[in-house]
C-alpha cells in the first residue's frame, strides 16, 4: 500500500520551523513528515509553498514570514540564496557561529561522544568579501555574454556582479574581463551542444600581495582576438598573470589539463603567517587567508611544538601547514597526491629557507605505510583531509607510528566524528575542546581543529 504524503506540490501550508539541517535549511513537519525550507530559521512561523514532494520528505519555499526569529537579518538579495552562494545570509552572524558549533555538538551526541566539549566558533570581524579565488561560469543570456552563478541544482545562470562573500576587487576584475570579452564578441560556452569558446573565468588574488591572476578557461585552443583580449586584461589594476586553460571535454569539471601563459607570470605570491607562498592556477590554497592564519596558528598551538619534534603533515598541499609548523618543529615531512602541489611546496620551502622540510608525492595511505616501514617515529601527525575524511589505512598507519598526538584539521564534522571514534578504538582520545573556525561565513561549512592524544 502506497502511503500518501501529507502535503501537495504548489499548495501553501502554515508551518513552524523546528530545526536547521547541516546545509542550513529550515525543517518543518506536518504529521511527522519533514519539509526542508531554505531561508527559514528555527522558531519562525511561516507560510510555505511546496516546490517538490519526495517519498519521505518535501521541499518548500518561504512565501511569508508570520512570526520572525530575533536571529533574522534582512537578506542581501535573492540571488545569493537562489545560487547557494550565501545560504545563511538571513541569519545574524552570532547565530551562524552558534549553528556551526551546534553542528559538531549534535554529531558528537549522536555518536555518544557528548563528553567531548566544543568551544565557541572563532569568527571574523567582517564576515563578507573574504574569498580570494573565484571560478565564474560564462553563458549567453538573451543574446549577451553574462557572468554569474548557477541556480542551486541547475545549470541556469543568474547574472551577478557583486558576489558578497568574494574579495570586492575580484568582483571588479570579473566585470572588467566580462566587458572585454563582450567587446571582442567572444562566444560563451553552450554546454548542451558543446559549442562556444569561453567556459569560465577564474580570478585569484593575493590578500597581502594584491597580485591578481586571471585564467580564461576555454573550450578551444584558438580564441579570436586573443592577443588584444590579453593586452586589455593586463591593463586591469593588479593583474600580473594571464593564463589560458583549455578544457576540451564535455564535463562539469571546471579546468582542463592544458595551460598557456598569455602574459606575465605563471604564478602569483601571497603571504601567510609571515611566509611567502607561490600560487599557480591549479594550486589548492585556502580561500579565506585571514581565518586560515587563525586555523593554522591554532593547529600549531595544539601540536604543542617546542622545537624538538618530528611532524608528519598528511595532505600537505602546497605546504601551507608544513611551513607554518616548520618554524616551531625540528623536522616536517609532507605527503600530497597532487604532483604540481608538491612542486609548489618545494619551491615555497626553498623561498622561505625552510631547510627542515621534506615533501613527497603519493597517496597518503601508501606513504604512511612506507614511512612506518622505514622506522620513522613522528611526535605529531597533522591531518587535513578532504571532506571524505581519513582512509582507515591512514588511521592504522598513524596509530602504528605511535605519535604523542594527532592534530586533525577537519572540513566536515560528520567524517571528523566518525574518525574520532576510529582513533578512540585504537587508544587515542580527545581530552580538550574541539575548536570550530569559521572559514566560510554565510555558508553552512565549518572547519575545526581537534587534538587526539595517545593514552599512556
Amino acid at each position: 500500500m502506497k502511503i500518501k504524503a501529507p502535503v501537495e506540490k504548489n499548495k501553501i501550508y502554515t508551518v513552524k520551523i523546528e530545526d536547521l539541517t547541516y546545509q542550513g535549511m529550515g525543517v518543518a513537519k506536518i504529521e511527522h513528515f519533514p519539509i526542508f525550507i531554505a531561508d527559514s530559521i528555527p522558531g519562525e512561523k511561516i507560510e510555505s509553498k511546496i516546490t517538490k514532494v519526495q517519498k519521505n520528505f518535501a521541499f518548500g519555499r518561504v512565501e511569508k514570514v508570520l512570526e520572525e526569529s530575533p536571529d533574522r537579518v534582512a537578506g542581501n538579495g535573492a540571488a545569493y540564496t537562489q545560487t547557494g552562494i550565501a545560504p545563511l545570509q538571513h541569519l545574524t552572524y552570532d547565530a551562524q557561529l552558534k549553528f556551526k558549533q551546534n553542528q559538531i555538538n549534535n554529531l558528537l551526541k549522536k555518536s555518544h561522544l557528548e563528553k567531548i566539549e566544543v568551544a565557541d566558533t572563532i569568527g571574523m570581524e567582517d564576515p563578507t568579501g573574504y574569498r580570494n579565488k573565484a571560478q565564474i561560469p560564462v553563458r549567453k543570456i538573451k543574446g549577451q555574454l553574462e557572468t554569474g552563478f548557477f541556480k542551486r541544482n541547475s545549470h541556469d545562470l543568474v547574472p551577478i556582479e557583486d558576489f558578497y562573500i568574494q574579495d570586492p576587487i575580484i568582483d571588479q576584475v570579473i566585470v572588467k574581463v566580462r566587458d572585454i570579452l563582450r567587446e571582442y564578441r567572444v562566444e560563451p560556452y553552450d554546454e548542451i551542444n558543446h559549442k562556444g569558446i569561453i567556459r569560465n573565468i577564474m580570478v585569484r588574488r593575493g590578500r597581502r600581495s594584491g597580485q591578481v591572476m586571471v585564467v580564461l578557461i576555454t573550450r578551444t585552443k584558438d580564441v579570436p582576438h586573443l592577443d588584444e583580449i590579453t593586452a586589455a586584461i593586463t591593463q586591469i589594476d593588479g593583474v600580473v598573470s594571464v593564463i589560458q586553460n583549455i578544457n576540451y571535454k564535455q564535463t562539469n569539471v571546471i579546468m582542463g589539463e592544458e595551460d598557456r601563459v598569455l602574459a606575465g607570470e605563471s604564478v602569483i605570491h601571497d603571504e601567510l603567517l609571515g611566509q611567502d607562498f607561490i600560487i599557480s592556477a591549479h594550486s589548492f590554497y585556502q580561500v579565506n587567508p585571514l581565518q586560515t592564519e587563525k586555523l593554522y596558528q591554532l593547529a600549531i598551538e595544539k601540536a604543542g611544538l617546542t622545537g624538538n619534534e618530528t611532524v608528519l603533515d598528511v595532505y600537505s598541499g602546497i605546504g601551507t601547514i608544513s611551513l607554518a609548523m616548520a618554524q616551531a618543529a625540528k623536522k616536517v615531512y609532507g605527503v600530497e597526491i597532487v604532483k604540481e602541489a608538491v612542486q609548489d611546496a618545494k619551491i615555497n620551502a626553498f623561498q622561505n629557507n625552510a631547510t627542515n622540510t621534506e615533501f613527497v608525492v603519493g597517496k597518503a595511505e601508501d606513504q604512511m605505510q612506507t614511512w612506518q616501514a622505514d622506522g620513522l617515529k613522528p611526535d605529531v601527525v597533522v591531518v587535513d583531509p578532504p571532506r571524505k575524511g581519513l582512509d582507515q589505512s591512514v588511521i592504522d598507519a598513524t596509530v602504528a607510528m605511535q605519535p604523542t598526538r594527532v592534530v586533525y584539521v577537519s572540513c566536515n564534522p560528520a567524517t571528523l566524528v566518525r574518525d574520532i571514534e576510529r582513533f578512540g578504538e585504537q587508544g587515542y582520545d580527545v581530552n580538550q575542546p574541539i575548536v570550530p573556525v569559521d572559514q566560510f561565513p554565510q555558508t553552512p561549512h565549518v572547519e575545526s581543529v581537534t587534538v587526539l592524544e595517545r593514552k599512556d
